[in-house]
């Protein structure tokens, strides 16, 4: 972790990337089934660094770098886990696990449902998700709410650095196989870590700010600029109550429609494409659960229907931004 000292002896702030290393190490301490494998986990340190000095640390029979084959290496991640070891394998972007897709959907999201609850599959699956810089559409999609879509899984999202702490050891803890979505804009961000945090509850939303105009619900490299957007529209009167979703499956229907009750509005923001996205889904619970609470329609704001554009202002039109989640509330609230 790193020794950085604030200038008061305040707490270090800890990256988001630091924060996923120490949780890996945790774990890897605390259970001797627990081992880490993907493409260049090992010397290289992990494509987006969260594994660096593991291999010094536990060894090559521990962190494993694996060939090139998404389908291969899931498929010995889930064959571990069936033998009765904790893998945590890591897949390198979200759109190369596509490769991987019949290990996960016909395999490990199955296996527990078809052998009639012999087989469990308690595999850990990490890849970085999500746009936003610059590296061409066949590395910068979020598809995240595909793999909500599949019964079987459990699909995380942390958004914050206590998240990427801690969400790691509830994922191992899971009897099920578990996803856990890192947007690769998060990895350099920065916080403090709540020290009193022990465990989290993965079956939990979080009301990262409270308010009483509007509910922003969100999730993953999304609550940032939603956490921005809100700021901008208090300086203007509008109190908007933001939504971390945390987990995307199972949704937490109960924090959501709290939220809604209080507010009586929502804007849910979803960096994947609009049409069949999770913000459809959130959309269309609310409009079945709480319906008459609601005083506008729910808006949402999502990418363009576009691949994600490799230039960085074509990037940027095409993604969420703070301002068309601040217009969107603006809409919804007049």
């Amino acid at each position: 972790m790193s020794t950085r000292r604030s200038s008061a002896g305040a707490p270090p702030p800890t990256t988001y990337r630091e924060a996923l290393r120490e949780g890996l190490r945790e774990a890897m301490h605390e259970d001797e089934r627990v081992f880490l494998m993907g493409e260049d986990v090992g010397n290289y340190g992990g494509c987006f660094g969260v594994s660096l000095g593991l291999l010094e640390e536990f060894g090559p029979e521990r962190i494993r770098d694996t060939p090139l084959s998404e389908s291969g290496f899931v498929g010995a991640g889930i064959g571990a886990a069936l033998g009765g070891m904790r893998p945590v394998v890591e897949i390198m972007t979200v759109n190369f696990s596509l490769l991987a897709m019949d290990q996960i959907l016909n395999n490990a999201a199955t296996l527990l449902h078809m052998s009639g609850g012999q087989l469990g599959v308690p595999v850990v699956i990490r890849m970085t998700t999500g746009a936003g810089r610059q590296l061409g559409a066949q590395h910068s999609h979020s598809l995240e709410g595909w793999y909500a879509h599949i019964p079987g899984i459990r699909v995380l999202a942390p958004a914050t650095v206590d998240d990427a702490r801690h969400m790691l050891a509830a994922a191992l803890a899971d009897p099920d196989p578990v996803l856990i979505f890192e947007h690769g804009s998060l990895y350099n961000a920065e916080g403090v870590l709540d020290g009193t945090i022990e465990a989290v509850d993965l079956d939990t939303a979080a009301v990262r700010r409270p308010g009483t105009d509007v509910s922003v619900i969100t999730y993953g490299g999304s609550l940032p600029k939603a956490m921005a957007a809100a700021d901008v529209l208090a300086g203007e009167g509008i109190s908007a109550e933001v939504v971390d979703l945390r987990t995307l499956r199972p949704l937490d229907d109960a924090t959501i429609m709290a939220s809604v009750c209080r507010t009586h509005r929502a804007v849910i923001i979803d960096e994947a494409w609009r049409s069949g996205s999770l913000a459809a889904e959130i959309s269309s619970r609310i409009t079945e659960q709480a319906f008459y609470e609601l005083d506008a329609p729910v808006e949402r704001v999502c990418s363009a229907e576009v691949p994600i554009p490799y230039a960085r202002q074509l990037e940027e039109a095409a993604l969420p931004q703070v301002a068309t989640i601040a217009d969107a509330v603006r809409r919804t609230v007049s």
